[in-house]
């Protein structure tokens, strides 16, 4: 219970400070907490953004594994709930991505954390997203996801057409050929 009030107090400092000014008295103090009780669960601050990573890489699996859940067809069916995972996903859940975003390219421990995040699901997944155009679509989505975070301009039905586009291509063969007979 301690442990969870001190990701969530990291995530909210996080959001409205950045990362760079998150210290830990401001966590101990956000989550009602000694700092003596946050270095028990956290013995550094890197500790503690690696805890927190590790929370919204798991908000991502739950994300996607109910987008997973809903998706009848399985060629691409990981590939389209990444790409709805990015589309989808609320402004909070975008400016806690960013505020680790910075973490992610400076601490090699979160490097190598989103790296096995991604080479298992990439095992998990292979028998029905092992496809270049697949990967493209990955790719492109972690494309849109930078973007949303630096709030480029494009407009909203650039941005919808991008994705109609790219969600087409997570389609099969014989599903590209099925309809153009239709």
């Amino acid at each position: 219970m301690v442990r969870r009030r001190l990701i969530e107090g990291a995530e909210a400092l996080i959001v409205t400070r950045g990362l760079s000014d998150l210290t830990l008295a401001a966590v101990a103090a956000a989550a009602g907490v000694t700092k003596g009780g946050l270095l028990h669960h956290f013995p550094s601050k890197q500790a503690l953004v690696r805890a927190l990573f590790a929370d919204c890489l798991a908000r991502l699996d739950a994300v996607i594994d109910a987008a997973l859940a809903r998706d009848g067809a399985a060629h691409g069916r990981f590939t389209r709930a990444y790409l709805d995972s990015v589309v989808e996903a609320d402004a909070r859940t975008r400016d806690v991505w960013a505020a680790l975003s910075i973490a992610l390219l400076s601490d090699p421990a979160l490097r190598a954390d989103w790296s096995d995040w991604v080479r298992a699901r990439h095992v998990r997944h292979g028998a029905t997203d092992d496809d270049p155009r697949l990967a493209a679509v990955r790719h492109a989505a972690d494309g849109l996801w930078l973007a949303d975070l630096l709030h480029e301009e494009g407009g909203a039905a650039e941005r919808a057409a991008v994705v109609a586009a790219l969600r087409a291509l997570t389609r099969a063969k014989d599903d590209d050929d099925k309809e153009t007979r239709a």
